[in-house]
């Protein structure tokens, strides 16, 4: 009776441990949110969101960063799967008598096991870690620039916002004029060459007005779109924009350690060091195949034989030359990759500092004439209601005000643009890569 339940008992233990497949159906419809508070890490309290929370809610609901962290599980398992060592092979076979002289059928059983992958096995594990923390690494490089791209984005619309009403305010005044002349014309009280710089401001004016609408819907959609929301959802922000403290002098000084803390750096270092462990299990897989092992057999007159055995390969055409080659090649490849990223980092972040220099001098300059070109604007006005400017004179002075109104905005936005990607190209108040000590 023991003997009868042993077996399916064996099977049983058998099956239990093998991995079952459940099915994982695609999704239908797209999975966009209607609002922020259906994300996750909605902030409890509803009201306008500022940058760093926008920043906060990308990194938590970004589509392709939440496909991009599955990649982890993928190396995970890889490395796992380096960490097994091949399975012995166990072979068999029965052999009934069909004629001759014997009286029983023959049987043999073997057990053996190849012993390269042996060999190969710790430069193997090694070289799967290494393009685990690689991959971990690309990650939050991924994230520094979702990040980014967040902050730029609900930069850029606040800015908008902010240069919205001097750009309206300046169509509703040529608009009330351009309607008084309208009404002049009419009564035969003005003549259509006074009208035509009226007109001509007031396009300009809605064009503006019009393009900085267009603009804004746009930026929306895309901010939407990076927060993983539906083009039509609400988001509202506040009026300032709470960038992290920025110091061109300390970011410059911080040029000496960034190449430790930069993710794309880290992850082509460790990827650098997958591809030596892969020149070295190429060189230790040189060696031809050992498989040793042993068996037992019987013939068919009951004469049984046991004892080891072994199978070695012959190296006469492949001694895993074409291997050698190729991880060689990565090696010297990634390398150079590295080498080049190294070279663009600092003359990226030197560059972007200069800009922002430039800028700054620029936005000082236009700051000081701004109170000048509104209070010119403003003169104007009262003096065309009292008859002691030209029309022309008029439409002139009000255009320049809106140039320069634009001309600050789009300075302020640039510069806040500069700061925000050398930010991200330094790091400040981003995650950091937590793989450890590139090697």
């Amino acid at each position: 009776m023991r003997r009868s339940i042993l077996p399916p008992l064996a099977l049983g233990l058998l099956l239990a441990g093998c991995a079952h497949d459940a099915p994982l159906p695609l999704p239908t419809q797209p999975s966009l949110a209607a609002s922020t508070d259906r994300l996750m890490q909605a902030p409890a309290t509803q009201g306008p969101l500022g940058v760093e929370q926008v920043v906060a809610l990308a990194l938590a609901n970004n589509p392709d960063l939440k496909a991009a962290r599955l990649r982890d599980a993928v190396a995970r398992g890889q490395t796992k799967q380096a960490g097994i060592l091949p399975n012995p092979q166990l072979t068999g076979a029965f052999l009934p008598l069909l004629s001759g002289v014997g009286t029983v059928p023959a049987w043999n059983v073997g057990l053996a096991q190849n012993l390269r992958s042996i060999l190969t096995y710790r430069a193997h594990l090694r070289g799967a870690r290494d393009a685990q923390q690689q991959v971990a690494a690309d990650i939050v490089w991924q994230e520094w620039q979702t990040a980014g791209l967040a902050r730029q984005l609900a930069t850029d619309i606040i800015m908008g916002e902010q240069s919205r009403p001097a750009t309206a305010e300046t169509v509703t005044l040529l608009a009330d004029r351009n309607a008084r002349l309208e009404q002049a014309m009419a009564r035969g009280n003005a003549t259509l060459a006074m009208l035509a710089p009226d007109r001509a401001a007031l396009q300009a004016a809605r064009a503006a007005l019009e393009g900085l609408d267009q603009r804004q819907l746009a930026l929306r959609q895309q901010l939407n779109a990076l927060l993983g929301l539906r083009p039509d959802a609400v988001l509202p922000l506040v009026a300032q924009p709470d960038l992290p403290p920025f110091d061109p002098a300390a970011t410059r000084a911080s040029l000496a350690t960034l190449p430790d803390r930069r993710p794309d750096l880290i992850a082509l270092r460790f990827g650098y060091a997958a591809a030596e462990e892969g020149v070295r299990e190429a060189i230790q897989a040189q060696f031809p195949d050992l498989v040793l092992g042993g068996g037992v057999a019987s013939d068919n007159s009951k004469v049984i034989n046991g004892g080891p055995n072994a199978a070695l390969g012959l190296p006469i055409f492949d001694r895993n030359q074409g291997q050698i080659a190729i991880a060689r090649a990565t090696r010297a490849q990634l390398r150079a990759d590295y080498d080049a990223r190294l070279a663009a980092v600092s003359g990226e972040v030197e560059g972007l500092l200069a800009q922002y220099a430039q800028i700054s001098t620029q936005l000082d300059r236009v700051r000081s004439e701004i109170p000048a070109a509104r209070d010119a604007a403003s003169r104007a006005a009262t003096a065309l209601h009292a008859g002691t400017i030209e029309e022309r004179a008029f439409a002139d002075l009000v255009a320049n005000r809106l140039a320069k109104e634009q001309e600050l905005m789009s300075l302020q936005t640039a510069a806040l643009d500069r700061q925000i990607a050398l930010q991200t190209l330094t790091g400040e108040g981003l995650p950091i890569v937590s793989t450890g000590a590139a090697q």
